[in-house]
């Protein structure tokens, strides 16, 4: 069994084949869109490849168990979610919820 401890051995797996294979299924299954964005009533997708630019990336394939901790899973589809970057960060606790001031002009 692999493991996926180390920032060489994750590396050495999101470039493997097998990845990118199981990573194309996921986005085709979820039909290249943000599964959060769609369980809120929204829209993000895939962003399209323009000649002579680099790719946006706006989608990312996320395991729902992550891969260190669950080394079995890695290449289960059913482990596999896409999610908008800015959902991404929010479910690695990236973004942080901005609290509302305490004076609001508007208020009386």
């Amino acid at each position: 069994m692999a493991e996926y401890k180390t920032e060489a051995q994750k590396k050495k797996f999101y470039r493997s084949k097998a990845w990118i294979q199981l990573r194309e299924d996921a986005l085709e299954r979820d039909n290249y869109e943000c599964q959060w964005c769609k369980k809120e009533g929204g829209v993000t997708v895939d962003s399209v490849k323009q000649p002579g630019k680099r790719k946006e990336i706006v989608l990312n394939v996320d395991h729902k168990y992550p891969i260190e901790n669950y080394p079995r899973l890695a290449l289960v589809l059913d482990n596999l979610e896409t999610l908008c970057v800015y959902h991404h960060n929010v479910k690695e606790g990236r973004i942080f919820k901005r609290k509302k001031p305490k004076w609001d002009d508007e208020r009386w």
